[in-house]
């Protein structure tokens, strides 16, 4: 142990004399306590430590030990499912050690090293194995086989390995390399500020389906691919991001609460584990890893719990896992920075912000990816990040969201104004883009339709006339505009209210399959092509607008799916004979 004394305490910031043999980002215990910090910056022997916990109490003269490891996370069986604060405590067992009031300076392991997991061999003595091969797999939930595998660095001959129940400090396979031999366990430590390393990255060219209308169809997130949600308090970010864990094609959810309300962090507490999985039918916990941060915890632990987050999600990710990572927010995190830098009284940037936020930001944001991970056969995984943005006042000038704006590709931007019209999920078609639209044009034909690109540059077209018509309506009224204007105001309408608005609560509307959104945007587009073909031939607007089977196509997305065809169909007819008639009324 390595050992220095206290000179200053400045809330979350100690500093340490006698710390010449200490490293950076070395782990502490600070004073008698035991408080867990870490070293952020070093001058000769003079440490600035973050203290995870609450410096009440603390003054100089007292010790800090320097673990000599850096901040890591216990990687292993019995991730699944657990609640962790922002440095890999397990709150369920604080709570048994220390009751329901948190004690400072609580050490509990991260795993539970009594518990045994049965270990069934993928390979046997003899074979040969290389850094990232699978060694064997623990049934962890009934949604996940968990695989252990060669640790980083590791391979050779494998020299002994056993089936059976053991705990995850027994070694359950021994690998004989040229120069040593390594023992495996079923858990391994990983530094948390450390990206886990893998083959090469592959292109961001496979839709990450959400089935939610307005992000497949119109600003669609790759797998592997990072996206951010701003949006001012109220607009839906946090519904936003429990629809995608529920219904994004992903293996694993990891959900980071960074610094968010203490009843916001309740709400998800209390509700992934009533949700169902939809593939399993289980609990969506059987499937994911929370990390409950919340505001009212100390500030330094915000800034590691991302960190922390991630490395969990890379390491499912090595597995050959499809990852989905949710943030929010990151301007919490982005708000322990600017505290921490307070204190180290370095130059300050835009609005209070350190100089640097935004290379901090592109740091966690460029460990997503879907790659091809170590190992000798070609395995892939991905990790996708949500990251959400509060903006105060929902300003997006603030820096953390231009910051995060320059990094990341999707920009699904909530707005207060829908979210008032109780128009959910709240995105702005007008604001919001994606960059992967391009990249996923060959998959959306082979996967989805071969007219799909063209079906939503339809749709978009149609949203932003809508925008430009509207500006005249409010300056001079509906009776200013032309018959085939008027249209395209009422399909715009439509593509508004019947497309893009989707509830979450409704059993069927909460997710749409790709097949359903192209009926329903075909659905729409023909009601557009059909009726202005009949005002060409002298049809009345009034009747066009007013016809019954537009009610029929607004209650479409209520369809179950095995009856989407049949009803397609159905529209299909009515609407012709529902225009021929109003022609006919026209001509008389």
């Amino acid at each position: 142990m390595k050992t220095g004394i206290i000179t200053k305490v400045a809330g979350p910031l100690v500093i340490a004399d006698g710390m010449r043999d200490a490293n950076m980002f070395d782990v502490v215990r600070v004073s008698s306590q035991r408080l867990i910090g870490e070293i952020i910056e070093m001058h000769g022997d003079k440490a600035s430590i973050q203290v995870y916990e609450e410096t009440s109490g603390l003054g100089p003269g007292e010790t800090v030990e320097s673990t000599g490891a850096p901040l890591s996370v216990e990687l292993g069986p019995g991730l699944i499912g657990s609640i962790y604060d922002g440095i890999q405590r397990p709150l369920n067992e604080i709570m048994k050690v220390a009751g329901t009031n948190l004690k400072r300076g609580v050490d509990v392991p991260s795993l539970d090293h009594t518990k045994k997991w049965h270990f069934t061999p993928a390979v046997k003595k003899g074979d040969s194995v290389v850094s990232g091969d699978t060694l064997g797999t623990v049934q962890e939930t009934n949604a996940v086989l968990h695989k252990i595998l060669v640790p980083n660095k590791a391979q050779g001959t494998v020299e002994s390995i056993k089936e059976g129940d053991f705990t995850i400090d027994e070694i359950v396979a021994v690998i004989k390399g040229e120069k040593e031999t390594f023992e495996v366990k079923m858990y391994t430590t990983w530094p948390v500020r450390v990206g886990r390393p893998y083959k090469r990255k592959l292109s961001p060219d496979i839709l990450l389906t959400t089935g939610q209308r307005p992000i497949d169809t119109l600003f669609p997130l790759a797998k592997g691919g990072v996206a951010a949600v701003p949006g001012p308090f109220g607009s839906g970010k946090t519904v936003v991001q429990h629809q995608l864990a529920k219904w994004a094609a992903a293996d694993i959810i990891v959900y980071i609460g960074c610094g968010e309300r203490g009843n916001e962090m309740t709400d998800v507490l209390n509700e992934f584990p009533e949700l169902k999985d939809p593939r399993t039918g289980n609990s969506l916990m059987e499937r994911t890893v929370l990390i409950a941060n919340t505001s009212d915890m100390p500030v330094a632990a915000r800034e590691a719990s991302i960190y922390t987050g991630i490395t969990i999600a890379e390491y499912f990710r090595d597995m050959g896992y499809t990852v989905a990572l949710m943030a929010d927010s990151t301007s919490r995190w982005a708000e322990a920075l600017r505290e921490m830098s307070g204190r180290l009284e370095e130059m300050p940037g835009e609005e209070g912000y350190p100089a640097y936020l935004g290379s901090r930001l592109a740091q966690f944001y460029e460990r997503a990816g879907r790659v091809i991970v170590n190992g000798s056969e070609d395995t892939e995984g991905a990790l996708s990040v949500i990251g959400a943005v509060s903006p105060p006042g929902g300003d997006i000038s603030e820096p953390v969201s231009q910051a995060t704006l320059r990094i990341v590709k999707v920009f699904w931007g909530l707005d207060a104004n829908l979210a008032y019209k109780r128009h959910f999920p709240a995105i702005n078609w007008l604001t919001s883009y994606s960059l992967y639209t391009d990249q996923l044009k060959d998959w959306y034909a082979e996967n989805a339709a071969p007219d799909f690109s063209e079906l939503r540059s339809r749709l978009m077209a149609l949203l932003q006339d809508e925008s430009e018509l509207q500006e005249i309506v409010n300056l001079v009224g509906m009776d200013a505009l032309s018959a085939p204007d008027r249209l395209k105001l009422e399909t715009a309408r439509s593509i508004r209210e019947d497309y893009l608005h989707q509830n979450a609560f409704d059993p069927t509307d909460t997710y749409t399959s790709l097949k359903k959104q192209v009926l329903m945007m075909r659905a729409i587009l023909s009601y557009y092509d059909k009726a202005l073909d009949g005002l060409k031939k002298g049809a009345d607007i009034e009747m066009l607008v007013n016809i019954p089977v537009r009610e029929r196509i607004g209650r479409f997305k209520y369809e179950p799916e095995d009856k989407i065809n049949e009803e397609f169909e159905q529209i299909e007819a009515q609407l012709d004979s529902e225009i021929d008639d109003v022609l006919k009324r026209s001509d008389d």
